[in-house]
């Protein structure tokens, strides 16, 4: 349920509001390149605190075993940022950027003491239909709540608005409420385990002294496990396509001329028919295997970028994007299911808040979509400088060696 309550903001805020409202209330008295610039610069500095942030999180949550208190702290700073939203107005562009930041930041962090959680809460053999099962009802909350919001962008006096920009106004704060009522059930019922009883709870201040210290220890560990640092490149490969296919899609689409409004409904079908689709993915991960769950996710993540070099119409945009949707989901579950099986058992916050380091690396592909399609004047060539990534990340994921231990358990449980 937590996947449902924070999908809203990854949906609603990241995906299609904020960029707008940005664009054409908060820098509406700068030029054109230059707001788009800013809300880029934005966009990196967010990503950049968070990736700074996530090591110090994850020793701080493990040392003082409170994971859950740390995912509620961030989820409200990131739900109370989103609804500040509201008060933007015409030219307020710092403001907004501050805004982003902070609302990224609560977003992102809570993630990392989520994902955390995932070897605790399920055994090796349920841990991929429970990572896939995660995302699946995120992308059908993260649906529904846009599905609504783009009607009150359409129809703004159908829900008592005067005007389209007050429908967005009200959307920034159906995403907080949202993200906060659908938080209940994780604030309410999720506990840290207490599975090292050697270590004992220490204050908060002493956690992060300890934290900060621990860092460096865990970063040697995790160069002594060979195939996990196989995995983190290839993940950081793969993975960094696959974001610069879920960010770059609507403005290419835009530059080929398909109408706004288009972009929005095909977005759209990505969150509804990603729910099925990660379900049925997950269902049968285990007998596929999870690595190779992962290479048909790759590949047709390669088929996806191969018809988008020849992508014309709005038709072919739908096509594309319900291909993406039959693995979007089921590609995030499955490398997040497979890393939790190569890290060490003992502390997962402090390998996860790794993880997410890499997760949100994502900065090399786009940079070579934009310089090919800048240097060769056509934003397809761009397009195939995903391929790239994409094979790179396939061949080096399938010299990692999954673990042993960790597989027969999953043949067991599909047994």
């Amino acid at each position: 349920m937590y996947d449902w309550a924070n999908s809203a903001f990854a949906t609603t805020i990241g995906g299609v509001m904020l960029p707008i409202f940005y664009q054409d209330v908060a820098a509406r008295d700068l030029p054109d390149y230059l707001a788009t610039a800013y809300f880029g610069y934005t966009s990196s500095l967010a990503m950049l605190i968070v990736v700074i942030l996530a090591p110090f999180l994850g020793s701080i949550a493990e040392y003082s075993r409170s994971k859950r208190q740390h995912l509620m702290v961030f989820a409200l700073l990131g739900a109370t940022a989103t609804v500040s939203l509201v008060f933007i107005s015409f030219g307020d562009y710092l403001f907004t950027s501050v805004i982003m930041i902070i609302a990224t930041i609560g977003f992102s962090g809570s993630n990392i003491f989520y994902d955390a959680f995932l070897p605790e809460i399920t055994t090796v053999g349920e841990r991929n239909y429970v990572s896939a099962k995660g995302f699946a009802y995120g992308y059908l909350g993260g649906g529904i709540l846009l599905a609504v919001n783009l009607l009150m962008v359409q129809f703004p006096e159908w829900f008592g608005m005067p005007n389209t920009l007050w429908g967005i106004r009200l959307s920034f704060i159906t995403v907080s409420v949202w993200w906060l009522l659908f938080s209940i059930p994780i604030f309410k019922n999720l506990r840290d385990i207490p599975k090292y009883d050697n270590i004992a709870t220490v204050g908060y201040f002493q956690s992060a002294k300890a934290g900060i210290a621990d860092i460096k220890n865990t970063f040697k560990i995790i160069l002594q496990h060979r195939e996990l640092i196989k995995f983190l490149i290839a993940f950081w490969l793969y993975n960094d396509a696959i974001g610069t296919i879920i960010r770059m899609a609507a403005v290419f689409g835009r530059e080929l001329g398909i109408e706004q409004l288009w972009l929005m409904a095909a977005i759209l079908l990505v969150q509804l028919a990603g729910f099925p689709f990660t379900l049925i993915f997950g269902k049968y991960a285990n007998r596929i295997g999870t690595k190779n769950s992962i290479f048909i996710c790759l590949i047709v993540y390669f088929a996806a970028s191969v018809s988008g070099y020849f992508m014309t119409t709005a038709l072919h945009f739908f096509i594309l994007a319900f291909l993406v949707s039959t693995s979007q989901g089921a590609s995030q579950a499955f490398s997040r299911s497979l890393f939790s099986t190569l890290i060490p058992e003992r502390d997962p916050a402090k390998y996860f808040a790794f993880y997410s380091i890499f997760n949100k690396m994502q900065f090399l592909a786009p940079a070579a979509f934009a310089f090919i399609g800048h240097v060769t004047g056509n934003s397809r060539n761009g397009v195939l400088t995903l391929l790239f990534f994409l094979i790179a990340g396939g061949l080096i994921l399938r010299t990692v060696k999954e673990n042993p231990h960790t597989t027969k358990k999953i043949a067991q449980a599909t047994l």
